[in-house]
């Protein structure tokens, strides 16, 4: 059976770079309550300093501001993180498809119909790399 790239990447350490760590670290911490308070402590921070404020105007404009530079980065990062974890489920599917297929190649040998089942299975493996 072939050694996929994530089997290898296990088998020879951990070779993310530091931004896929960095990435998978503010994953964990951004999908945590804490993080969920933080935020709402900051917008009750920014209603209360209303009075502190001269311009209405620019009272909205820092929220604003800071909530999209925030949102941007966030949204960059947890593409990121959704789809190395979508690689990761399909390396998974494609392993247990292979070995499916291995196993039904084994006992396909007097029947036509799990010999062509065993065939479309392993077409299938690799399908999303194809289209």
């Amino acid at each position: 059976m072939e050694i996929t790239a994530a089997a290898q990447t296990r088998a020879s350490g951990d070779r993310r770079s530091p931004f896929d760590r960095f990435v998978e670290w503010t994953h964990l911490r951004v999908s945590q309550a804490p993080f969920f308070f933080v935020c709402a402590g900051i917008v009750v921070g920014w209603l209360i300093s209303l009075p502190l404020w001269t311009d209405l105007k620019e009272w909205q404009t820092a929220i604003h501001t800071v909530s999209s530079v925030v949102t941007l980065l966030l949204v960059a990062l947890l593409a990121n993180a959704g789809r190395r974890e979508r690689e990761a489920t399909q390396e998974k599917l494609n392993v247990i498809a292979t070995t499916l297929a291995a196993l039904m190649a084994v006992n396909a040998n007097n029947s036509p119909e799990l010999q062509d089942a065993t065939k479309a299975l392993r077409e299938a493996v690799g399908l999303e790399e194809r289209h």
